[in-house]
């Protein structure tokens, strides 16, 4: 579920994916405080000229009080605040790092005008999405990325290292000062396969909440297969039956098998089955070597991957035998990768890659010359740099083998997936929420007016 910031206060806003239907969501009214009484001194010096006038009225009218009969006191006044009052700060006592102020949602307060964040700690990449929503899902109103390698490592220790966790929590610092100067009201941060996997990953989440503020969400396999689905949604091909959805990521790659009922657009694409390999581009490259890549080392790594392919190949064959036509959509940065290479950018362009279909042909074409480049020359490239460019090749391989198994006619690159799945999840838990609400509002005035509305009865 997402998880709200602890100790919310506001803050001012700057201008500016099992089987079964796709759960998308799995993707206050205004009070009016009465006139503040004067408290402290200020109370008591009011409570004074209050009994002061009340005396001289009874005086001059000339009326005595019954004996035994006490004074009226003046009522006390409560001051408004924390019981107890404010508590000061010790000098000695170390400032202790503070959760993002988030501003509470308000009733009267417009839906395009909430902002939503989500924040995906992934294996390799650390990524967010500030976003605002509109009328066709949601507006982007600031991201940002940074590799991390928090799963750097890993596969020979079984723990995430000290370098990698403390890039990580700089990169998760970023994210939460960002999340605070936006005024982000709704958030879900999530990390994937490296938490899931790393022995010490509890002392990893509780240091990221101790010096970030930032609750940490380490989510299964199939909610990130879940979310990899209902962020990618928009592109796929209503025109084909079914769809084999993949992500290749840092530490796993996800594969999930999606059809679309009746081929129409409206409806939600279907999961008929999914699984999560334990390989990807950081471990493969790690194991077996990722700056001097030679073609028998390359194609020993698809036969890897191809092997640990076959027992979900063979599921597919007998959930959808003698169906429709199909097409591949891949989102992780080698697809996008591969995509840009193949355009031939300059540098990379989102607008240009997100969406853009590609054919096994070209794919092969993209993996050979990349193949033929020194680790250097992959460095150089504008679409790998060199924080990629050790990890490229064994992304290739992983695709290549998903390729092989499933041999299909088109390839649809997405440069979104789990992010915009959260996102997603997120808008549409609230919309749910007001429309109950909008009923709710609705019974109790048809009730009301119902009791209203009947005769009074005179004895």
């Amino acid at each position: 579920m997402p998880r709200r910031f602890p100790g919310l206060r506001a803050v001012r806003p700057e201008t500016d994916g099992g089987s079964g239907g796709l759960d998308l969501a799995a993707v206050a009214e205004k009070g009016l405080s009465a006139p503040r009484q004067p408290s402290g001194e200020g109370a008591a010096e009011a409570a004074s000229q209050a009994t002061d006038a009340s005396g001289a009225m009874h005086a001059h009218a000339g009326t005595e009080q019954p004996a035994g009969h006490d004074e009226p006191r003046p009522k006390r006044r409560r001051r408004r605040g924390r019981r107890g009052g404010r508590q000061t700060e010790r000098a000695d006592q170390p400032k202790q790092p503070v959760a993002p102020r988030l501003q509470k949602p308000h009733a009267v307060r417009a839906a395009a005008d909430i902002l939503y964040a989500a924040l995906d700690l992934g294996t390799n990449n650390c990524r967010l999405l500030i976003a605002r929503r509109n009328n066709d899902g949601f507006k982007v109103i600031d991201a940002y990325s940074r590799i991390v390698r928090l799963g750097e490592g890993l596969g020979r220790t079984g723990a995430l290292g000290e370098a990698a966790m403390t890039r990580a929590i700089e990169a998760l610092k970023i994210c939460a000062d960002k999340m605070e100067r936006r005024g982000v009201v709704r958030t879900r941060t999530i990390a994937t396969a490296a938490c899931r996997t790393a022995s010490n990953s509890d002392t990893f989440v509780e240091r990221v909440k101790k010096e970030t503020g930032l609750s940490l969400e380490i989510v299964s396999t199939e909610d990130e297969a879940r979310l990899a689905v209902a962020g990618c949604a928009p592109l796929l091909d209503p025109g084909c039956s079914s769809a084999l959805v993949f992500d290749i990521g840092g530490g796993s790659t996800e594969l999930i098998w999606v059809r679309m009922p009746d081929g129409d657009t409206r409806h939600r694409p279907v999961i008929g089955d999914w699984i999560s390999l334990p390989c990807g581009v950081v471990t493969l490259a790690e194991h077996h070597g990722g700056v001097d890549v030679p073609v028998a080392l390359y194609d020993r790594m698809v036969a890897e991957v191809s092997e640990r392919l076959e027992p979900f190949l063979e599921r597919v064959r007998e959930l959808d035998a003698g169906q429709g036509g199909f097409h591949l959509l891949g989102t992780s940065g080698t697809v996008t990768t591969i995509a840009g290479v193949h355009l031939g950018l300059d540098r990379y362009d989102r607008t240009r890659v997100d969406g853009v279909w590609i054919s096994p042909v070209d794919v092969h074409r993209v993996t050979q010359s990349l193949l033929a480049m020194s680790h250097s020359m992959r460095a150089a490239h504008p679409c790998v740099g060199g924080e990629r460019a050790d990890l490229v090749l064994a992304g290739c391989a992983i695709f290549e083998a998903i390729a092989r198994a499933w041999p299909a006619e088109r390839l649809r690159v997405a440069d979104r997936g789990l992010r915009e799945g959260i996102l997603m999840s997120l808008i549409e838990s609230d919309a749910r929420r007001g429309r109950r609400r909008r009923r709710r509002r609705r019974r109790n005035a048809k009730r009301f007016d119902g009791a209203t509305a009947q005769p009074v009865q005179v004895t």
